[in-house]
């Protein structure tokens, strides 16, 4: 869209407040305004400053701006709007420039670039892809637009505040004439001159009495109202009197301030609004206005000084009509875009986080890119992540965004300090520190005072948890009003998953890229675990031979049992909430297999949540020594102040680096044909070849034994033997 071409869509005004929402930076609101209130040009803007503001007219204040000469020498004035005057100054004070500093230290083409960037965010804000593609052109068409239709200024003004060289670059704008504003323009030529035609004489003042009556008699959307030259009220309509309250006895010779709140009267508005609208021949103003019984309600009025035929004032008209109803209609619209705004700024905060998320490679850039993609949007003010062990009850580490981290401390909620205080050995391994449950935790009316600021608003808090190992909490405060709603907390719950699941990805990931590894050594005497609980009351050993994840935070465990009766231990686990089943799967000479389905923490997870692959666990005596390795350049003590954080009864005692070791295909292979009796293996290639694991089977077991010139029972026993050994190759099975 540009002025060259006019067959483009205009902005509307609704779409240009859309370009103001999406606004990020006060200096981009303050580019829209100036291109499409005022009309300027990107080269005009980078030659301005605030001392080519100038003030016109005290009361009311009015501004021109002299913009600048261009290259060819030429300048011209623009109208400057009352409020973008405010912001303009506002906007120089806050930057601490001088009269003379250029108010946009950029290029042309750079306040273009950032015209196009707030265009594809409105573009997105609606869901209306031709918004993408405005640029500051279709901002001064908006200006022209706006100023010769909807508020029908002179074409030749429009032409120089504009700075456009002829009215042919207007003139598409202006629409064609229809037959009765024709016939109106010139009705006023036929019409007889003089005193008594009630034509008005000197400018678009009202004239004589005539018009007035017929008006105060024939309208009934509008209350009309007749003042004296001192603002008292000679006369009005049934409409104005419907309106008010009053009868007209009751009105007549009162004040029109009695129509005002008494806020307005304080400050003078009504004699304000009339010696404005007779300095100005007329005005148009709105605002609340008060019923006879004293209940508000609101209204536009349109102030006219009525002149006799020799031009001299002799009161005013005003033309009022209640709006209530679309003002409380245009409010609920405004409320409904705040909130609007309010949910696309946290959507695309939820947004930047997960791309933070994709583009971090360890476990402390996750948390400080987290904060400041947090804080660095219009959602949150502040946001900050906390690492802590329960045992020694410190802080051992805090990222965070928009503020620094030895501050957030005036932030945080006295409670949160009492509960973190109070956390004791009842803490369970799934709950993290200092809070109930992995809910979203808000409290509200937090005060404090930050670098000379002050902060008055909400603080939410929520773990950040993958499985059953809580890395962390993290905290988020803002001013906004009815913050933390039922969806934003249900969106922030979302994120603490997102980051202990994106905690845990890098872990393993750097675990399987390393080519050294650090071997660890854990011991565990905390009877919150099951396992180590049981060995001690028992006096029995278990060893873990697997572990099978079924769901988020169930498992299955296979274990040894040595030196305790699997049906004692079973009416141990009855009683334990963390149990949902057991059974005995084998028996041995010297010991059983045991199956336990475990809903919880165990020291075992936790060591495998923070990136460790844990080769071996015994569980004897109360006590469980666990070994695994992780990468050569994980943080050890962050592993080890986790499972602190949920088994404060823990310690690492032992760790060395070394090379990974790698078994090949043929490696792989080499070892499995050891382990095959020359039958298995011909039993399975005839099996495998001839279709019997095909679905549909291609052959029977029948027909492959009778292949094989065996019976069926030796080849199912064939098959299951070199099955299991095949299986057990593949999970690394110890032999025994």
């Amino acid at each position: 869209m540009s002025l060259e071409e006019p067959e483009a869509s205009v902005l509307t005004r609704q779409e240009f407040e859309t370009f103001l929402d999406a606004a990020g930076t006060y200096r981009e609101a303050l580019v829209l305004r100036l291109c499409g209130d005022v009309g300027l040009r990107p080269a005009e803007l980078t030659r301005l400053t605030i001392d080519d503001i100038e003030q016109v007219r005290i009361d009311p204040p009015r501004y021109l701006v002299r913009v600048p000469d261009d290259d060819a020498g030429r300048d011209r004035t623009a109208y400057l709007p009352t409020r973008v005057e405010r912001e303009l100054r506002r906007y120089a004070r806050s930057n601490d420039l001088t009269r003379d500093d250029r108010i946009f230290t950029v290029t042309a083409r750079r306040l273009q670039m950032l015209v196009s960037d707030v265009a594809e965010r409105a573009s997105e804000l609606i869901g209306d892809p031709n918004l993408a593609d405005v640029s500051t052109s279709d901002l001064r068409q908006y200006f022209a637009h706006t100023a010769l239709i909807e508020h029908d200024v002179n074409p030749r003004v429009v032409k120089t505040a504009g700075g456009w060289q002829s009215f042919e670059a207007l003139e598409p704008y202006l629409p064609e004439p229809s037959d009765a504003e024709i016939v109106d323009a010139f009705d006023a030529v036929e019409r007889p001159s003089g005193p008594r035609s009630g034509i008005p004489q000197s400018g678009p003042a009202v004239s004589d009495d005539s018009v007035v009556r017929l008006l105060l008699a024939a309208s009934d959307r509008y209350g009309l109202v007749r003042l004296d030259e001192d603002g008292y009220v000679e006369r009005w309509n049934r409409s104005a009197a419907a309106m008010f309250g009053y009868r007209a006895g009751e009105i007549v010779g009162t004040h029109v301030s009695a129509f005002y709140p008494d806020d307005a009267v304080e400050k003078s508005e009504p004699e304000r609004t009339l010696s404005t609208a007779l300095e100005e021949s007329g005005m148009e103003t709105d605002g609340w206005r008060v019923h006879k019984d004293g209940s508000l309600f609101r209204a536009t009025e349109v102030v006219s000084p009525l002149r006799d035929d020799r031009g001299r004032h002799r009161g005013f008209a005003v033309f009022v009509r209640d709006v209530t109803a679309a003002h409380d209609e245009l409010e609920a619209a405004r409320e409904r875009r705040a909130e609007l705004a309010e949910l696309y700024a946290v959507a695309r905060c939820h947004r930047d986080v997960t791309h933070a998320l994709l583009e971090s490679t360890d476990h402390e850039e996750v948390e400080t890119t987290t904060c400041a993609a947090l804080a660095d949007g219009r959602a949150y003010d502040f946001a900050w992540i906390d690492r802590a062990t329960v045992a020694d009850h410190r802080r051992e580490w805090r990222a965070s965004g928009g503020i620094e981290p030895d501050v957030v401390e005036q932030v945080v909620p006295d409670k949160w300090r009492e509960d973190e205080s109070s956390v004791g050995d009842d803490l369970r391994p799934s709950d993290p520190v200092g809070t109930e449950d992995r809910s979203v935790i808000v409290a509200d009316d937090v005060t404090a005072t930050i670098d000379g600021e002050s902060f008055e608003g909400a603080v939410a808090r929520v773990s950040l948890a993958y499985g059953d190992t809580v890395y962390g909490t993290l905290s988020v405060a803002t001013e906004r009003q009815a913050a933390f709603e039922d969806d934003e907390r249900g969106w922030l719950e979302t994120i603490g998953h997102q980051i202990g699941y994106a905690i845990a990805a890098i872990r393993r990931r750097n675990l399987l890229l390393s080519d050294r590894v650090t071997e660890l050594e854990v011991t565990c005497r905390d009877d919150r675990s099951f396992l180590v609980d049981a060995s001690g009351q028992f006096d029995c050993r278990f060893e873990l031979d697997s572990l099978v994840p079924i769901g988020e935070s169930t498992r299955l465990y296979y274990v040894r049992l040595e030196g305790a009766s699997p049906a004692d231990v079973f009416v141990l686990a009855e009683a334990d909430p963390g149990i949902e089943d057991c059974r005995l799967v084998e028996t041995h000479e010297d010991g059983w297999r045991v199956e336990f389905i475990v809903d919880g923490s165990c020291p075992v997870v936790t060591l495998s949540e923070y990136g460790v692959t844990v080769h071996g666990a015994v569980f004897e005596g109360g006590a469980a020594t666990i070994t695994g390795d992780c990468a050569a350049d994980a943080d050890l003590r962050t592993i080890v102040d986790g499972l602190r954080a949920a088994f404060p009864d823990s310690k690492l005692v032992g760790k060395r680096e070394v090379e990974r070791t790698v078994q090949t295909a043929r490696e792989f292979r080499e070892g499995l044909e050891d382990r095959l009796t020359d039958r298995q293996e011909a039993a399975l290639r005839a099996a495998y070849f001839g279709g019997y694991y095909d679905w549909p089977r291609e052959s029977t077991a029948e027909e492959v034994a009778d292949a094989m010139g065996v019976s069926s029972p030796t080849l199912h026993n064939h098959l299951r033997k070199g099955q299991h050994e095949l299986l057990r190759t593949f999970f690394d099975e110890p032999d025994r």
